[in-house]
């Protein structure tokens, strides 16, 4: 037994080194994205906002500031959602790259959301991977984040990789390359969305808030700012499914969930890469957040 876990301790501690000095995750030993298959921009997605901001070649969409953003063609009650990205590099404080979902547009006010966002960054520092999720809310000063952030293994800006939400109705999973990084629970109907959602990315200026909470603004001088998708995996239940729709599950079991090593991963991650989460947040009510001690 004490070999087994020193052998364990040591994988855990090390894992694959990577090209930039740094170490990566352990494997998670399951790779969900492997299981939907790619789909193209035009079957799955129509442009928001900003149309002369955006170009597609070869399923590969940028789009770009001022403000530019696309929305999937059908709603959703569950599913997996990825895509991959390539960020923007040098200066791009105040910018906010976004891959997510939202109810915004049925439930304006009063919407439900589920973020991955890159908070833009000032020249040597790292692009901070903020997750999200907030329930029958607004962006008009009552929204309740559940914030947690990370700084990746990895300079997102040097190539693609992978970034999903997998939402079902037990549980919410973020995955980074098919390593899981973060898990929302459903604790109670109250703090989890249930309400169908559309999937969206977009680029815009945050410059309030976005990058050391407002200190450094986007600076116009540095741009076009890009953000780069590709390889756009989904599925699931939409809106429109018979109730008999199974969710899709991001482990090996049936049961749903995540397998025990994908578990220890996500902690090694959250142990080594995690930088603020809202439930260690001293300066926050609680009270509004339940699930952090329930």
């Amino acid at each position: 037994m004490a070999f087994v876990f020193l052998f364990s301790l040591v994988f855990i501690l090390t894992g694959p080194s990577l090209s930039n000095g740094g170490y990566g995750p352990p494997s998670p030993g399951f790779y969900p994205s492997s299981k939907f298959r790619s789909i193209t921009f035009n079957q799955a997605f129509r442009t928001l906002w900003g149309p002369s901001h955006q170009t597609v070649d070869n399923n590969a969409l940028a789009i770009w500031l001022d403000r530019s953003g696309f929305k999937s063609v059908r709603p959703f009650r569950s599913g997996y959602f990825g895509a991959s990205i390539k960020l923007q590099p040098g200066y791009t404080a105040g910018v906010i790259t976004a891959f997510y979902l939202s109810n915004n547009e049925a439930h304006p006010g009063f919407h439900d959301e589920v973020d991955i966002e890159f908070l833009g960054t000032t020249f040597g520092k790292p692009y901070t991977l903020q997750t999200n999720v907030y329930i029958r809310g607004s962006g008009d000063g009552t929204i309740i984040g559940r914030e947690m952030k990370f700084h990746l293994w990895f300079d997102p800006t040097q190539n693609f990789h992978h970034y999903a939400i997998l939402w079902s109705p037990r549980d919410i999973i973020f995955f980074v390359d098919d390593v899981p990084i973060r898990r929302y629970p459903r604790k109670s109907a109250t703090t989890f969305p249930l309400r169908p959602m559309w999937l969206y990315g977009s680029i815009w200026d945050a410059s309030s808030w976005a990058t050391e909470d407002g200190k450094y603004k986007a600076d116009y001088r540095y741009q076009p700012f890009v953000g780069r998708f590709t390889n756009f995996r989904a599925g699931g239940c939409s809106a429109y499914s018979s109730p008999r729709c199974r969710p899709v599950t991001a482990s090996p079991g049936r049961s749903g969930g995540l397998s025990k090593r994908q578990y220890m991963v996500m902690k090694w991650v959250q142990s080594n890469y995690m930088v603020y989460n809202y439930c260690m947040d001293n300066k926050r009510d609680h009270s509004l957040t339940p699930e952090c001690w329930k």
